[in-house]
């Protein structure tokens, strides 16, 4: 996955919103206001998404390249490192359940 396919599949989801809040050089995708979706653009090596508490545990156990929310709640977030073990199936899986998780809390 490249920046522009993460970037485009976000965009897609329903009230999807990108934004940079945490300034130029960090895409943050929200739905409702609330953040489901972010990443570093340079370098784009590692997405952060929300995750239920008990699925997050048994991804990091699956897969190394799953691992606790690089400067999120490490309880409700996961980073993925984008180093080529994860098949693109996999990383969409793991955005629509972010994503899922997140509007389902709020209104659209």
């Amino acid at each position: 996955m490249d920046i522009h396919d993460f970037q485009l599949y976000c965009e897609k989801k329903s009230g999807s919103e990108l934004c940079f809040p945490f300034g130029e050089d960090h895409m943050v995708f929200k739905v409702g206001g609330k953040i489901f979706a972010l990443a570093p653009m340079v370098p784009f090596e590692r997405i952060n998404l929300k995750c239920d508490p008990e699925r997050a545990l048994e991804l990091r156990g699956m897969y190394a390249s799953i691992i606790p929310g690089w400067h999120m709640n490490k309880k409700h977030w996961n980073s993925i490192l984008l180093d080529g073990t994860l098949s693109d199936k996999i990383i969409y899986d793991l955005i629509d359940h972010s994503y899922d998780l997140v509007s389902k809390k709020v209104k659209l």
